[in-house]
């Protein structure tokens, strides 16, 4: 097979054959051969190009209008007809109740999930005139009774609370003597002093903008509709001010149990800041993401840092000693006592954009692509049917099981190097497998070790989805202050808490304690039994 080697435009590795050209005397057989030698080579580097530019084009309009999912099963739905497709007429609805001719009450999924929501009974009852029998005008009696269920939604309400503290003096010292004893009763402390915001406006706020997506400027009409005029820079002022004063102290709680862990997964994103001191609105500023893993209890954090560089997760993960699950990224090498456990799932994503930047025509390469896909969908499948096993169930299955895959794979990746293209996307995909291989096989050393990072991946994806919606961050204030929020509500959300109830208690109850007393604020964090009931979702309570 020959090799082709592609070069930077303009540049010309064929010098030896143009020298040959230019000494050979014109009209001789000598010249002709060395000509046609030189334009042999020249068609070649053109073809490498082409195919090149073929394959950029066919992955960009891949990501533009494909599928983004990376199953690589033929079973795909339409897109126009999801509802016929997956329509099924001999699936019932599930029934909150099925009468019978013994009248027996079945309990289905929809009642089993309205069981923790709250209840509001109407009954329905004929009048002392109705209950006359039509056939012989006796007295009837209830016999009965038919139940139907639904859902009442009730949208947010805006009222003025007014705290009012009374004063109180004694009249016979006031009378009496020099010196009268005035008692003021206790009142909680604001959250926000000399402000509008309540506990309720304040997570309000912040979930409608960190949860739920909306910008403050699409709140700030949202709450004109209510008849209240708050601008988008009060709504900012509450949103740092809360995040500053009162999440800051549970973010660093957070942070310091995150370090006390053993394996975590790491990932990074990009974010835009308008003002950040020396440097033009245009800049490409990052959120980095830490969070544990499977085993401990969730910990999702999030860092702003302007730059990508490795002094940022070395920073953050100061003191961190164990596996850390990343990407393919350099800046995580070299973290003191950290051992690096690669991504499958993005191994598997490279082979899979070789095959979708293939020709409809090609058939060697297609076989070779789907040959290294066919490797990673291996393994995972061995993942898959050991997720409920044990740590040291998982170490030793792996040890037997994908162990052998793998070093069939990393033979098959030597053998394919010097076959492809280094630039093209089967190139490009087996480069990377071979350059993270020892982090790629690090899963194998530890049954709770994952071979994805798609947990980080997953915990970033909420960011990502905020920031289409509200694009960008004013300042670094306001993008530190978005870190902790999101890191509060998605800790929050992962450990099975509505993060409205929870930021509405946090900012009830903080003002009024020493936040810097570590005991007391344990109570606070979101895996505490001391957490009131309504803080927890329906049905996901501990």
């Amino acid at each position: 097979m020959r090799r082709i080697r592609l070069v930077k435009p303009g540049s010309f590795p064929y010098t030896g054959c143009m020298e040959k050209t230019a000494q050979t005397s014109k009209g001789t057989i000598e010249y002709y051969k060395a000509l046609n030698e030189k334009l042999e080579m020249e068609k070649e580097e053109l073809e490498a190009k082409i195919k090149w530019y073929e394959e950029q084009f066919r992955l960009s309009q891949q990501r533009r209008f494909g599928a983004s999912s990376e199953k690589t099963t033929p079973d795909q739905l339409s897109l126009f007809n999801e509802a016929e497709a997956t329509a099924d007429p001999a699936v019932e609805e599930p029934t909150v109740e099925t009468v019978t001719y013994k009248r027996k009450k079945q309990r289905g999924q929809r009642e089993r999930m309205l069981d923790d929501l709250p209840t509001e009974t109407i009954n329905y009852r004929l009048s002392d005139e109705e209950q006359v029998c039509s056939c012989c005008g006796g007295a009837m009696h209830e016999m009965s009774t038919e139940v139907r269920k639904e859902l009442k939604v009730i949208p947010a309400q805006v009222k003025v609370v007014e705290h009012v503290r009374h004063v109180y003096s004694c009249r016979h010292c006031e009378r009496n003597e020099l010196e009268t004893p005035i008692v003021t009763a206790k009142m909680p402390e604001p959250v926000f002093p000399g402000s509008l915001a309540s506990p309720s406006a304040m997570a309000y706020t912040m979930t409608q903008k960190y949860v739920e997506s909306m910008p403050l400027y699409r709140q700030e009409k949202h709450l004109e509709r209510f008849g209240v005029s708050i601008s988008r820079q009060t709504l900012a002022n509450w949103t740092i001010y809360g995040a500053k004063t009162w999440l800051s102290p549970i973010y660093d709680e957070l942070h310091v149990q995150l370090l006390q862990k053993d394996r975590l997964h790491a990932d990074e994103t990009t974010l835009q800041v308008l003002s950040e001191p020396e440097r033009p609105a245009t800049s490409t500023s990052y959120i980095w993401l830490y969070r544990t893993g499977r085993e401990d209890p969730p910990i999702v954090l999030y860092d702003y840092q302007q730059t990508r560089a490795s002094k940022h997760p070395r920073r953050f993960l100061d003191g961190f000693q164990g596996y850390l699950h990343v990407d393919g990224y350099a800046g995580y090498n070299g973290l003191p006592g950290v051992k690096l456990v690669g991504c499958w799932a993005h191994a598997r994503r490279k082979f899979t954009e070789a095959l979708q930047a293939l020709p409809e025509s090609a058939s060697t390469s297609a076989v070779k692509a789907k040959e290294g896909l066919a490797y990673c969908n291996q393994l995972f499948g061995i993942e898959r049917k050991l997720k409920d096993a044990n740590p040291q169930e998982r170490h030793e299955a792996r040890l037997e099981l994908s162990q052998p895959v793998l070093e069939a794979f990393l033979a098959w990746l030597k053998e394919q190097t010097p076959r492809v293209l280094p630039k093209s996307a089967l190139g490009k995909a087996i480069k990377y497998c071979r350059n993270q291989w020892e982090r790629l096989e690090a899963f194998l050393e530890d049954g709770h070790l994952e071979m994805d990072n798609n947990r980080a991946e997953r915990s970033i994806k909420p960011f990502v989805i905020g920031r289409k919606n509200w694009l960008f961050s004013n300042t670094a204030k306001g993008a530190k202050s978005s870190a902790i929020i999101y890191s509060v509500v998605e800790t929050a959300k992962e450990n099975g808490l509505n993060p409205f109830n929870y930021l509405s208690y946090l900012f009830q109850e903080l003002p009024n304690i020493d936040t810097t007393d570590k005991t007391k604020l344990a109570e606070f964090l979101p895996w505490s039994p001391t957490l009131p009931q309504d803080c927890h979702v329906p049905n996901k309570s501990k």
